[in-house]
């Protein structure tokens, strides 16, 4: 397998990855409506980092290292759940209004932005897992050279970061030319969808 070839597997996988609409893709959109399309970016490369950092230690090999972290799995869903409903309830209360202009977003606003969904995305027991197989099925064992594992690593970011791109400044800023009233009811939608992926993760983490 060649290097573009390989590279070019690896961004269809970041971008399968990133693209399923679940909690940072709503997030991303909805801080898109009310700060900009760079906020929405700011919370999309958080999430491509996390991505980058398990498909790091997937391409190393280091997938013993990736399943250990699983014993954290129950507080990291705790805790993610958590920030989920919390950012859910935001959303259900937030005042209708038109969405403030991204150069209103401040510098610390879109680092509170990436470090939120880099923790989310981190925290993740599904990403943790994903990354286990991801590589294997890449290249049906671990890579055989430095290289190939910093083109995977690439190929895995840059997908991801594509999509966010596409969302933030494409989807998103379509979405802000919708009026007040439409932009209310995406909120209530992603603030009661945002409950019930939380209120899904507490109950997998207590059950288990």
């Amino acid at each position: 397998m060649t290097l573009f070839t390989l590279y070019g597997q690896a961004l269809i996988v970041g971008l399968a990855i990133a693209a399923p609409v679940g909690p940072i893709g709503l997030l991303c959109i909805d801080r898109t409506l009310r700060h900009g399309p760079w906020a929405g970016l700011a919370t999309g490369l958080g999430a491509a980092t996390a991505d980058g950092l398990y498909a790091s230690l997937g391409a190393l090999g280091l997938t013993v290292l990736i399943r250990q972290l699983t014993a954290l799995a129950v507080p990291l869903a705790l805790a993610g759940g958590g920030f989920l409903l919390w950012q859910g309830l935001a959303m259900l209360r937030a005042p209708q209004g038109e969405p403030a202009m991204a150069s209103a977003r401040p510098a610390s606003g879109l680092a509170a932005a990436y470090g939120s969904a880099l923790g989310l995305t981190l925290g993740n027991p599904m990403t943790i897992l994903s990354f286990v197989a991801i590589f294997s099925g890449l290249t049906g064992q671990t890579v055989s050279s430095g290289n190939e594992a910093m083109v995977m690593v690439a190929g895995i970011v840059s997908g991801s970061a594509l999509w966010w791109c596409v969302l933030a400044f494409g989807i998103g800023q379509l979405l802000r030319r919708a009026g007040a009233g439409a932009r209310r009811l995406l909120d209530l939608g992603c603030g009661l969808l945002l409950l019930g992926m939380g209120g899904w993760m507490w109950w997998q983490a207590l059950r288990g």
